[in-house]
């Protein structure tokens, strides 16, 4: 645990200095909905995928981090695996107050602020560096209020990697984008990953990602789309044959606290949770930087076969996704993605 301490120690410092907006320093008062907390506190934190995924790890992190630093007077529970419900349902349960932390794709949190999807645009990034650049960057986190109506406050930004589209045996591999054409895909509750499956001529429809696995392997689906740490962590190769490498979508991650019980902390408890949120939130990002190399070799020891399409025609087809959402994002946004 003293590994924690020093980076606890580093990151809060790191928060203060460059002026993490709390109760304590941003000189407001509390919002009279600011939930009545006792201590100890027990937090809620459900999430989709696998606790061994980046994910689970880093969330895992971030509850040894908080209850270490608040002396126990907050205790995080995870549930991992959809136990409390789908990413869909667990985002509702957070504007009910039913679950009080989450992480999940950032266009699923679109259904509750637009703009706050808008890093998922097709072909948007062409690097790690340049993505994080952008979620961590003013844009951003002035979206990030958006939120707040809806109960969730954004504690950092983790990451799930670049999407890409998986199909089974029997539809063959994505070599182009006439492949696409026709092609009963899964994808999340993401109006820009729906729009841009569209655009590329498939049929997608979304589908909770705990039942994935057990639909492909009944062919309820004939691919997926998913960034490839979660097809190999959540051992998806055994159901599917090929990995196309598409790259077509960066999946940021909002992770999230419920507004109320954020207004409701302690200030120096709220200084703890951001400074770990911090901590879990970058080693979630070098994680999955790491994973999307490695298993790709794992993959195709696993029996995958890997392909690399041509991805202009791809780039050409999905130009006009971000036009589907002009009105949504408004040209001065839009602007700035340049």
């Amino acid at each position: 645990m003293k590994k924690y301490s020093m980076l606890f120690t580093a990151a809060a410092a790191a928060v203060l200095l460059t002026g993490c907006q709390t109760a304590s320093d941003s000189g407001q008062k509390k919002s009279s909905n600011a939930a009545k907390l006792s201590y100890p506190l027990t937090l809620h934190a459900g999430y989709s995928t696998a606790e061994d995924d980046p994910r689970g790890l880093a969330l895992k992190l971030f509850q040894d981090i908080v209850e270490e630093q608040t002396n126990g007077n907050i205790l995080i529970e995870l549930h991992p695996s959809g136990e409390l419900g789908s990413d869909t349902e667990l985002l509702e349960k957070m504007t009910t107050g039913d679950v009080d932390l989450t992480v999940s794709s950032a266009g699923n949190y679109a259904l509750y602020a637009p703009k706050i999807g808008i890093s998922a645009l097709p072909f948007l990034f062409e690097d790690f560096e340049s993505a994080w650049e952008f979620v961590d960057s003013p844009v951003m986190q002035e979206l990030n209020q958006d939120l707040e109506s809806s109960n969730m406050h954004v504690l950092s930004y983790f990451d799930n990697g670049f999407r890409c589209v998986t199909t089974s045996e029997n539809v063959g591999a994505v070599n182009s984008v006439e492949d696409m054409n026709g092609l009963h895909i899964r994808t999340p509750d993401n109006q820009i990953v729906i729009e841009t499956m569209k655009a590329l001529s498939a049929n997608p429809e979304s589908f909770p990602f705990a039942e994935l696995k057990d639909a492909l392997a009944d062919g309820s689906f004939d691919a997926q789309e998913n960034p490839i740490p979660i097809i190999y962590n959540n051992q998806l190769y055994e159901v599917q044959k090929y990995l196309s490498v598409t790259n077509h979508s960066y999946d940021a991650m909002p992770f999230t606290i419920r507004e109320d019980i954020w207004e409701g902390l302690k200030p120096e408890y709220q200084e703890i949770v951001s400074a770990a949120a911090e901590i879990a939130g970058n080693q979630n990002r070098i994680l999955i930087k790491n994973q999307t190399t490695d298993m790709v070799k794992r993959l195709e020891e696993e029996g995958m076969e890997i392909v690399y399409p041509d991805l202009k025609p791809f780039q050409e087809a999905t130009a006009g996704v971000k036009d589907v959402f002009a009105d949504v994002y408004g040209q001065e946004l839009l602007n700035s993605l340049k």
